[in-house]
């Protein structure tokens, strides 16, 4: 399940409105689970990395698969991101083409990966892991994917947001959860929580407890000096807008002005017309995230217009410890191996 504007009561402490649904997420919780229990549907003949989350909404996947796309291409390993593509019109198996493809097409995040790599949409995570290896690729980056046993994978990294944690630990309906944390944590290889929240704390104590492997890193500005002491209209429609604004002040910059749209959305004549006139009017930069000038680009003259006077906070992620990418594509190329090994013997 996907949504595109989390449900605020989420990611508060359990209230009424949880309790009562409650019943509902316990059951979607334990059929998540059940299945993820199953065996894989079909493997591929090349190892598969998976960068999931246990929620329903963002936690930083993108941004953490680009960074193992980045590092399999420094070490020369022939690599492709699987994606779903949420928000996209096709179902695939499609190569994203950045020439000819809008994220009407094919959804906000493949745009964004198909810029560091051979990028991949499909519905059926099989057959688009197939196009991939047809494709020449050596290694699988999958973007989200975590709950689904169609397909096996060699290592599962979860990512967990350290502000919004768990949320309220319920599942959805009454939480953001997709089924209970101990279910989905026996199916992670590791998990890397981003930030350093109070929430992220809570997690790090249970990945502890249950043995699981942890990492550690932040989102960062690429240019920082580029923002500092500078004023700006921020908007942003992504799954915690509030991050991207917080994220702005703390690289330097005035945010006078926030507009928060729900998760993955399509922005409309009016509504491109109406954040130019007002930062206009206010005298002020507009400013988003790449996700959003993704969702921007080929919709329609206001759009493009929209585009060309909005500045891009570019960011990227830093890991604690620099050697994590390289450890765990280390570990994902080993259990590959082994797993190719047992069906070969087998």
């Amino acid at each position: 399940m996907a949504l595109d504007e989390a449900p605020p009561f989420w990611w508060k402490r359990p209230g009424p409105l949880a309790f009562l649904l409650f019943p509902i997420g316990f059951l979607w919780g334990r059929a998540t689970a059940v299945r993820m229990s199953l065996p894989p549907d079909a493997s591929v003949s090349v190892p598969v990395l998976c960068v999931g989350n246990f929620i329903a909404g963002g936690a930083g996947k993108t941004p953490t698969a680009i960074a193992f796309g980045r590092s399999a291409a420094a070490r020369k390993i022939p690599f492709g991101f699987l994606s779903r593509g949420y928000g996209g019109q096709y179902k695939g198996p499609t190569v994203v083409d950045l020439k000819k493809h809008h994220a009407a097409d094919v959804g906000d995040e493949p745009l964004l990966l198909a810029k560091h790599g051979k990028t991949v949409v499909s519905t059926d995570r099989y057959a688009g892991a197939s196009m991939l290896v047809a494709e020449g690729c050596k290694l699988i980056i999958m973007d989200d994917g975590f709950q689904n046993p169609s397909i096996a994978k060699d290592f599962s990294l979860v990512v967990v947001d350290a502000k919004r944690g768990t949320g309220n630990g319920f599942s959805i309906p009454a939480g953001p959860m997709r089924a209970p944390l101990a279910a989905q944590l026996a199916h992670a290889d590791a998990v890397l929580v981003i930030g350093d929240s109070r929430a992220g704390d809570q997690i790090i104590r249970q990945v502890a407890r249950r043995g699981k492997l942890l990492h550690t890193a932040r989102i960062v500005p690429k240019a920082i000096r580029k923002w500092k002491g500078k004023k700006f209209f921020a908007f942003a429609g992504i799954a915690d807008p509030d991050k991207f604004f917080i994220s702005l002040k703390k690289a330097g910059s005035i945010v006078d002005v926030r507009r928060s749209f729900p998760d993955h959305h399509a922005y409309t004549d009016e509504e491109a017309n109406d954040l130019m006139r007002e930062a206009q009017t206010r005298e002020l930069q507009l400013v988003t995230t790449s996700k959003d000038m993704a969702r921007l680009a080929g919709v329609g003259e206001a759009q493009d217009q929209l585009m060309s006077k909005t500045e891009v906070f570019d960011v990227e992620l830093e890991f604690d410890d620099p050697r994590t990418t390289d450890l765990i594509l280390d570990a994902t190329l080993s259990a590959a191996e082994a797993r190719l090994l047992r069906e070969r013997s087998g």
